[in-house]
């Protein structure tokens, strides 16, 4: 990915995923709503499943995650727990979606299938490692009752999310993509442009 324009891109949507996470994260997380990690996993389920319809290589989505921890780390307090977690899911679908969509340039049920692998495989990294490995003391106090609800109870709605969310995301950024390549000047700039107003939006709400 060296080309600048990929990473005009992947900067965009992680912005995108970010902002979510700002302003909606914390309307979720104030108000003690119920699955707020599932509403929040649906939107970035269908931002990173759009951005690999523009750009279908290997990385993007981690680098698409990394961009998103970045914004929320810059634009709003760093609940480290939710950072890890945006992380894991930009991970989990990375691996998924490189194994089962790789050359795919149509919507199958190869896309549905990577969105349901990655809900249940992104919300396990995330309880394993925040429990047992990062130890935090809010995860650890719930036990294992707490990690396998979170698993099976949060991840299989995540995952009913995904069902529909990574197809017609995918389905958006291949049609967009290829029109994209016919303004390739504009749409750069539109990235760029973008990025900005994400970033601008991100400081004043955050």
């Amino acid at each position: 990915m060296r080309n600048f324009k990929n990473w005009a891109w992947l900067f965009l949507f992680g912005s995108l995923w970010g902002i979510n996470e700002v302003i909606f994260g914390k309307i979720l997380f104030k108000d003690s709503m119920l699955f707020a990690t599932v509403w929040l996993a649906a939107w970035a389920f269908f931002m990173l499943a759009i951005a690999r319809g523009v750009l279908n290589k290997p990385g993007s989505s981690t680098v698409i995650g990394i961009f998103a921890v970045i914004f929320k780390l810059a634009n709003t307090a760093p609940f480290f727990c939710h950072l890890l977690g945006i992380f894991a899911l930009g991970l989990v679908f990375d691996v998924f979606s490189t194994f089962l969509m790789k050359n795919e340039r149509k919507v199958s049920y190869r896309s549905s299938l990577s969105g349901v692998l990655s809900a249940y495989g992104g919300f396990t990294l995330f309880a394993l490692v925040i429990t047992y490995f990062v130890r935090y003391e809010y995860w650890i106090a719930g036990g294992l009752a707490k990690v396998i609800h979170h698993i099976f109870v949060n991840g299989s709605f995540a995952a009913l999310t995904a069902i529909v969310a990574v197809p017609l995301g995918y389905w958006i950024g291949v049609s967009g993509g290829a029109l994209a390549e016919r303004r390739p000047r504009w749409t750069y700039a539109g990235a760029l442009v973008g990025v900005v107003i994400l970033w601008t939006l991100g400081r004043i709400v955050g």
